[in-house]
């Protein structure tokens, strides 16, 4: 599936999914547009990583929660490669709280970067896309765009938010040749997952590995999702082959959902 002569943006691909589907996109001969707010010796290292494929690389420090500075990434992006043709929505945050005690900056940030984020990013590349008839919109959002969890509200509101934003895009653009479809991952072993494991030991009062075994509970593989699987199927949506897929919200969870 060659994307040679694509532009992708993806953002938070500074590790986790984002990284992996940055590498994916390379492989198959897209130029990326890699975004994040680690350490610049994080940062150093994603660009390394995707660099060893033959593409053209770039990184944007664009804040998510700045809606002037995604839209200049947008732009910056179409001056210096000519196009954003593929737009992956991966930037995301979690904090684990009871509703009535979830913070409130917490709440806004999660809301802000896991949904608000990708409306001023498909904002910003939409025009072009529409222009030149062709555009993958992928967004990244999660099992918990289908179910709910507790002490998950602000993730859960944000990534049902996420999906329905997908579904109304894919409608505008139907006729445009620009798709917009989402990828429902469950638990994948990435650091935001990882982080969530003590969250969770101690909202429920149990150990690191009871609180492990109980995430891994919900999805009847028993086992974690793999990043490089989420990866090949973004890298499937973003193709020529995915062209009449749009509006769709695939769960690749384990079975999760399927109960």
């Amino acid at each position: 599936m060659s994307l040679k002569g694509k532009t992708a943006v993806v953002t938070g691909s500074t590790s986790g999914i984002g990284l992996g589907i940055a590498h994916a996109l390379a492989q198959d001969g897209a130029n990326v547009v890699l975004n994040g707010l680690g350490t610049e010796k994080d940062n150093e290292k994603a660009i390394a990583e995707v660099k060893k494929h033959t593409t053209r690389i770039a990184f944007d420090p664009a804040n998510m929660l700045r809606h002037n500075q995604i839209a200049e990434m947008i732009a910056k992006a179409e001056r210096d490669f000519g196009s954003v043709d593929i737009l992956v929505n991966n930037a995301g945050i979690q904090h684990v709280a009871p509703v009535e005690e979830f913070p409130i900056e917490q709440w806004d940030s999660i809301i802000a970067i896991n949904l608000t984020s990708a409306f001023h990013t498909t904002r910003a590349a939409v025009p072009g896309m529409k222009k030149r008839k062709w555009g993958r919109i992928i967004n990244i959002c999660s099992a918990h765009s289908l179910r709910a969890s507790p002490f998950k509200s602000a993730y859960v509101s944000a990534k049902h938010g996420l999906a329905g934003f997908t579904k109304t895009v894919a409608l505008e653009l139907a006729e445009h040749g620009v798709t917009a479809n989402a990828i429902s991952p469950g638990f994948v072993w990435t650091p935001l997952v990882e982080k969530q494991i003590p969250d969770l030991a101690k909202s429920e009062n149990i150990t690191l590995e009871q609180a492990k075994k109980q995430v891994l509970s919900r999805q009847p593989t028993n086992q974690f999702v793999t990043v490089e699987q989420v990866a090949a199927l973004a890298a499937f949506l973003a193709s020529e082959a995915a062209a009449s897929i749009t509006g769709a919200n695939y769960s690749i969870d384990g079975g999760w959902t399927a109960q």
